[in-house]
């Protein structure tokens, strides 16, 4: 018993590893986290509102080609990453991708409507006329004429692109409003 009493008092410490496993798969996902970083445009890039260092580098790689130096730029800016809290860059990054997923949607939703128009004539016009009862049926008949004398003269479809910017003002998608306007033939 007297054995016992003496090793009592003694406390073991024991060194804490750290997982390596989880290092290397949040470096993975830091890696990746910049290479997403490095193929957005310069304004995007700026309002992450990175540190200095980092939007250098980010910038730096994304003018390098697919090679050994832009891996280790990219490893650069994981460490660099590794430094400090992303959650942050990460969000904004979600918003900014969102943003664009967005306005791809848009974009095939009014791509939908301007071919629509172009090839089914007066029953889209009148289609779109219960959904958008706003609408200026004489600019959009007119823009439809042009469109048709444009396609029979192989002239430039200067036409087409003011009937899709006068879609895009009619639709207004940044309120958010119209957005259950989405094609249901999967166009």
């Amino acid at each position: 018993m007297n054995d016992y009493e003496e090793y009592e008092d003694e406390v073991e410490y024991y060194a804490i590893r750290p997982n390596k496993t989880r290092i290397k798969k949040e470096i993975g996902d830091l890696f990746a986290l910049g290479e997403t970083m490095s193929k957005l445009s310069a304004a995007h890039l700026s309002s992450l509102e990175l540190p200095d260092n980092i939007h250098k580098a980010v910038s730096e790689v994304a003018n390098m080609p697919h090679t050994g130096a832009r891996k280790r730029s990219l490893k650069y800016i994981a460490g660099q990453l590794h430094k400090m809290d992303v959650a942050p860059i990460q969000e904004k990054l979600a918003r900014i991708q969102n943003k664009s997923a967005h306005s791809v949607r848009e974009h095939h939703i009014l791509e939908h409507w301007r071919d629509k128009l172009i090839n089914e004539g007066n029953a889209a016009l009148t289609e779109l006329f219960d959904e958008q009862p706003t609408i200026d049926l004489q600019q959009i008949k007119q823009l439809l004429r042009n469109i048709k004398k444009e396609t029979e003269t192989n002239k430039p479809p200067r036409s087409s692109r003011l009937l899709y910017r006068y879609l895009k003002e009619l639709f207004q998608f940044e309120d958010g409003s119209e957005a259950e306007n989405e094609p249901e033939e999967g166009h």
